[in-house]
């Protein structure tokens, strides 16, 4: 996550979709003050700087419910970790100071889910040894499905924007441009890109079986972003 005053955005991090690239990129275009969350593994490029900090956890505690939230929100507390990895933009707007949200452009990255989910199984299957097969991963699962990390309880958006990885340089020339930030088209670092070793076409990967699974765990944004097998 990234919260820049000096050029008035927050990027919300959603899996697979280059955003540990992006956040390489933009931790040397940002300026001392603003907020950047470690990411896992460190990269010398990457600054962590500024997530730390204490908050009013009330506001947070009665919206999202003492049950489910107080044990992780307490853990934050103690460590004075006010903003991390991976942070939902409602837990990221509800410790913002009030009225900040509302006036920087907030924005994320989502992805094609058979593509998506196909580059965040190879990462896991690496990771775990590579000896697990796309149908164990399901069995796991292990789905990187972002949809709550950037709506609300209702489904609506918080971001201004969600851009796409299948478009991405494009779309992001067109953000940064509007920030001020220069770009020219390549971020310079292409992070955790390596693990998938099969690079056929989704389409020719999945079986029928297989692609009906992700469509049903995926739902929410298929019917939101309109993506297709």
């Amino acid at each position: 996550m990234i919260l820049s005053h000096s050029h008035r955005f927050i990027f919300i991090k959603t899996r697979k979709t280059a955003g540990t690239s992006i956040e390489v990129f933009l931790s040397q275009h940002c300026g001392p003050e603003d907020v950047f969350t470690p990411i896992d593994p460190p990269l010398p490029q990457h600054q962590p700087r500024n997530f730390r900090g204490l908050w009013n956890p009330l506001p947070e505690l009665q919206k999202n419910g003492w049950g489910a939230s107080w044990p992780r929100i307490w853990q934050d507390l103690v460590q004075r970790r006010k903003f991390y990895n991976h942070i939902p933009a409602r837990v990221a707007q509800q410790r913002m100071a009030p009225g900040l949200w509302q006036n920087y452009l907030s924005f994320c990255v989502e992805r094609n889910p058979w593509d998506k989910t196909l580059s965040h199984y190879a990462m896991v299957n690496q990771r775990l040894g590579g000896n697990m097969s796309l149908d164990d991963y399901f069995d796991y699962g292990l789905f990187c499905t972002d949809f709550d990390k950037y709506t609300d309880a209702a489904g609506r958006l918080l971001v201004t924007a969600v851009l796409r990885y299948e478009n991405l340089q494009q779309e992001l020339t067109q953000i940064f441009g509007q920030l001020g930030i220069p770009f020219d088209g390549n971020l310079g670092v292409r992070a955790k890109s390596d693990y998938r070793k099969d690079r056929r076409p989704y389409q020719a990967v999945y079986t029928p079986a297989q692609r009906d699974f992700v469509a049903r765990h995926f739902a929410r944004e298929i019917a939101l972003f309109g993506y297709q097998f």
